[in-house]
């Protein structure tokens, strides 16, 4: 069992998207797998990447989210489908398997019920649950700042870094960087994590 990430940049088609925009989804995405292989970027705004723990999902969609919100105005609206996968190709594009198509059909849902983050488990009742905790979650993350993205983004990619160390990567104190994990709601998104990895665990 494996899970699917499909997503695109909100708002892309009335946004002048930056020149960074796509050496920072690229990079983001080099980080959690290989290209063409794990991911790829189509039509410019969106992308799909293969998270082969289906536990991870969550945080990956977190981290994903969390770099790209480091550039003002960007964000990106994801779906997650958990399945099999049954068919591997040289391009993601081209496998396919139940989690490709929960998170294709859960993806089409986004624009519809006005959400940035959904799943599709194929468990009607865990999903309502997961995407009502997800609607939470996300009165946080659709508010970050670009300094409280980048503190998500410190914070996840240096786990044993405290925040003393964290501070001193991007040039602030420990209690500003105590500060904004505070504002971008940091531990409860951790906490949650865990709840959501309790909840997939019983799937596998």
């Amino acid at each position: 069992m494996i899970s699917i990430i499909t997503g695109d940049i909100i708002n892309s088609q009335s946004i002048k998207l930056p020149k960074a925009y796509l050496a920072q989804i690229r990079a983001t995405l080099q980080v959690l797998g290989e290209e063409q292989t794990d991911w790829e970027i189509f039509r410019g705004d969106s992308f799909q990447i293969e998270i082969k723990d289906p536990l991870d999902a969550f945080w990956k969609c977190v981290y994903i989210k969390a770099c790209l919100k480091t550039h003002k105005d960007l964000d990106a609206r994801m779906a997650i489908g958990i399945g099999e996968k049954t068919y591997s190709a040289k391009n993601i594009s081209e496998a396919n398997g139940s989690a490709f198509i929960r998170s294709g059909d859960v993806f089409e849902k986004l624009k519809r019920e006005k959400s940035n983050l959904l799943i599709n488990t194929a468990k009607s009742s865990l999903d309502f649950e997961l995407n009502v905790y997800f609607q939470l979650t996300l009165l946080a993350m659709d508010h970050w700042t670009t300094n409280s993205a980048e503190i998500v983004k410190l914070s996840i990619e240096n786990p044993e870094m405290n925040q003393q160390q964290l501070g001193e990567l991007i040039g602030i104190k420990q209690n500003t960087v105590s500060e904004r994990q505070k504002r971008a709601a940091l531990s409860q998104l951790e906490d949650f994590d865990l709840i959501f990895r309790e909840k997939i665990i019983k799937l596998l």
